[in-house]
């Protein structure tokens, strides 16, 4: 399961870097040729959704460097903007089936992140308690802190 959500990760990051980097990169006028959507939208709109499915992409493959919790809000968000393309796709009448794939893919990644972290704070508690829960380390308060899934007996 690591590799394909290693490849599913990969493929995600590509995809919205580079499709990103297009609306950030490339003219409003150009883009209308090929993106009928941005026709209607403001430049600036295009520019910060750009920016968005970059930082997205970027923040499916460094989790590592920022924390544990990064790639499932990032695919869970990711998926949000797939959302709002299948949304803007069929009310032009164009094709949305890319968007459902993709985010589609987007909340594998998110669920799978997620399944992942739960598991490893269940391993920690499991076979480590004598380190206590104040030790742990977490990017979120309230996941390893002791609160939940606690190994001290209740009073």
């Amino acid at each position: 399961m690591t590799t394909t959500l290693f490849i599913a990760e990969a493929l995600l990051a590509g995809v919205f870097t580079l499709a990103g980097g297009a609306k950030l990169l490339v003219p409003r006028e150009a883009l209308q040729k090929k993106m009928h959507w941005a026709a209607s939208w403001r430049r600036w709109q295009i520019k910060l959704l750009g920016l968005a499915e970059v930082l997205g992409g970027m923040a499916l493959v460094l989790p590592g460097a920022t924390g544990t919790l990064l790639s499932p809000m990032a695919a869970v968000c990711l998926a949000v903007l797939m959302a709002g393309a299948v949304a803007t796709h069929r009310r032009l009448g164009e094709r949305f089936l890319p968007a459902v794939i993709v985010g589609l893919l987007c909340l594998f990644v998110g669920v799978v992140h997620s399944y992942r972290l739960q598991s490893v704070h269940r391993v920690t508690s499991a076979h480590f308690p004598a380190q206590g829960a104040d030790q742990r380390v977490s990017a979120v308060p309230g996941l390893c802190d002791g609160r939940t899934h606690s190994w001290r007996p209740k009073p």
